[in-house]
């Protein structure tokens, strides 16, 4: 099957015109490995509470304030901004993904022309669009969305090293700051990709001669338009009077999210022996087998490559530092590593193509697999509406209370959330317990206090560690108070509904 999918992309390569090739290509192959994925409104749990996030924010409400979290107010801007359309807000924000995932596989094929030939480099696209899938950053995590400006930073960044002695270096840098800074506006982990592209310009500049005082003042201003993004929304929380709560969730509450190691390690052992197929392609196969012939004439620039493995390592950096290694953190990895791939994807003979079969062929199974085991854990959207219905006609104007499920309830039922705390592991789960700036018994009493008309629990297993302390306090509440009126299930996972009494 994998020699199949290699031998099936390289004809494909070869039969579409030029031009239209590439956009093509991937628009299909992008559509193809997500239709199963496509209208569920509850199949990850991080991007249906961005749409939950934005559905608020066109009701009112401020990100931080209203509804907590720590991601930036730029990816709630692009959630906010699916309701402005009118179509199915899931559907939507899926094919802004989609659409966005494909820009950015046309802009690592480019990149990928500068050390390979062009069926190669279009195939580089290719692997990006399929492993997203496998690493589940395929629809509306953050890293389908920042990975455009971050790799069209890169390209700029690395075209402009490659310019020696050139006069306008520190102007022809501002742009992809800018960009780097937009990036950062979706997730603050783009801060180290942005520092290893101010080290590439600076060492550029200093290999032009640049004197340490011009070095200092330039990287300074680089910085600055890097950080310009971010500055403009504190500004706007500190005009508001809401500086601090933009303080402690942008800036503070990462550093007091705890670890479960051993289950952290664990993931971190799979994820690495997942990415087996990128490290024979970038690793090995440019050590065991004959150079590829580039020539300059044709736009490739094999010099590059080191710019290349310096952006690589500091987007691994960027995804190992924070001690938390869920699957789709590698969605920013797979930029970088998609380009460097390339090479290898461009071996014809006998015994050497097998590099690039690998990497296409894991990435189709993998792409199909992944998401055929997420619908039998999460369920199918009829599942899902169903539960809805449950809760909704329970509700009786009360608020509801997801303790533990998925968030999207509250977006499709149209409840009032009784708490901040809208994403439920920030109450329910250890690792968040130092993070919220509050004490997260104290708020779930507070909860509680408020009477939520429908209370939503979990009866089966959960895959990281409860606070045991506000998981005692809710089913003390529950047992004071409340009934369980049905039972609901969503693919593997169980949960009980809860009514107040009569």
């Amino acid at each position: 099957m994998i020699a199949a999918t290699g031998r099936l992309f390289a004809r494909t390569g070869r039969i579409v015109r030029p031009g239209m090739a590439s956009p093509a290509l991937y628009i299909v192959a992008g559509l193809v490995v997500r239709l199963m994925m496509l209208g569920k409104p509850a199949f990850q749990s991080d991007e249906q509470f961005y749409l939950l996030v934005g559905q608020r924010m066109a009701a009112g409400a401020l990100p931080f304030v209203d509804i907590w979290d720590r991601k930036p107010w730029g990816l709630f801007a692009i959630y906010r901004g699916v309701y402005l359309l009118p179509f199915d807000p899931v559907l939507t924000y899926q094919l802004l993904g989609l659409a966005t995932s494909v820009l950015t596989a046309l802009v690592i094929e480019r990149m990928a022309r500068w050390i390979a030939p062009p069926r190669a480099a279009q195939a580089a696209g290719i692997v990006y669009l399929l492993w997203q899938v496998v690493f589940n950053a395929a629809l509306g995590q953050a890293p389908v969305f920042y990975n455009l400006p971050v790799a069209l930073a890169a390209m700029l960044t690395i075209e402009a090293c490659q310019r020696v002695r050139d006069p306008l270096l520190g102007r022809r840098a501002l742009v992809p700051m800018l960009l780097l800074g937009l990036a950062m506006q979706v997730k603050y982990t783009v801060l180290f990709e942005g520092i290893g592209f101010g080290l590439l310009l600076l060492a550029r500049g200093r290999a032009d001669g640049w004197r340490l005082p011009r070095l200092v003042a330039t990287g300074a201003l680089w910085a600055f338009v890097a950080l310009l993004p971010t500055m403009a929304a504190a500004a706007g929380y500190a005009m508001a009077g809401h500086f601090d709560a933009f303080v402690q969730s942008n800036m503070l509450s990462i550093f007091g999210r705890a670890t479960d190691h051993a289950d952290a390690f664990a993931q971190l052992g799979k994820e690495v022996l997942a990415m087996t197929p990128f490290a024979l392609a970038i690793l090995l196969a440019p050590y065991r087998l004959s150079p590829i012939r580039l020539s300059t004439s044709r736009g490739e620039r094999p010099g590059v490559l080191p710019a290349l493995r310096i952006w690589a390592l500091f987007a691994i950096g960027g995804f190992l530092v924070f001690g938390t290694w869920y699957d789709h953190y590698l969605g920013p990895v797979l930029v970088p590593l998609s380009v460097l791939a390339a090479p290898a994807l461009a071996r014809t003979r006998k015994g050497e193509r097998w590099y690039g079969n690998l990497l296409l062929g894991f990435g189709l199974i993998g792409a199909v697999l992944v998401p055929a085991f997420q619908i039998r854990e999460k369920g199918t959207a009829a599942d899902f509406a169903q539960a809805s219905d449950l809760v909704a006609r329970e509700l009786h104007g009360r608020c509801l209370y997801v303790y533990e499920g998925d968030s999207a309830l509250y977006r499709t039922t149209n409840a009032c959330i009784p708490t901040r705390f809208a994403y439920p592991s920030h109450l329910n789960a250890m690792n968040e317990a130092g993070a919220l700036g509050v004490d997260p018994s104290a708020e779930v009493g507070r909860v509680f206090d408020t009477r939520p008309g429908v209370v939503v629990v979990a009866e089966s297993g959960r895959p990281n560690l409860p606070n045991l302390a506000t998981r005692a306090l809710v089913r003390q509440r529950l047992a004071a108070a409340y009934e369980r009126y049905a039972g609901v299930t969503l693919g593997t996972r169980q949960y009980g509904l809860y009514r107040l009494r009569p």
